[in-house]
């Protein structure tokens, strides 16, 4: 079982950063492959970015040069660096791990983060 506990969401006009963090426990972390989601009212929830446990990434096209995906293995936790934030980055940001051991997927329980125009 994984826990998955986000942070870091909130507030902040366009043009603006902000920096999410998805605390882990309850497995090997350093194994686990981690993403970011998120959710926009009326939509589906999307990928945004996606880090390999050898640290390879993956974005979305619409986040590519703007947002990084990291990880501290040592301290059992994902980050999503957000910056020059747009309106329509406003939505529920999840944290996905991903047990390579046993392939389940767990999910933590959103932050919202809302950019203003």
């Amino acid at each position: 079982q994984v826990q998955l506990v986000e942070s870091g969401g909130g507030l902040v006009q366009a043009g603006g950063s902000l920096t999410l963090s998805c605390a882990a426990s309850g497995s090997i972390f350093s194994r686990n492959v981690m993403g970011w989601y998120r959710q926009a009212p009326g939509k589906r929830r999307e990928l945004v970015a996606a880090i390999t446990s050898g640290g390879n990434t993956n974005y979305a096209d619409t986040v590519k040069g703007r947002f990084t995906i990291s990880r501290d293995n040592a301290k059992n936790t994902a980050y999503l660096q957000m910056n020059s934030l747009k309106f329509e980055d406003t939505a529920v940001y999840y944290c996905n791990a991903i047990d390579v051991s046993s392939h389940l997927a767990y999910w933590g329980q959103g932050t919202q983060v809302t950019v203003s125009s």
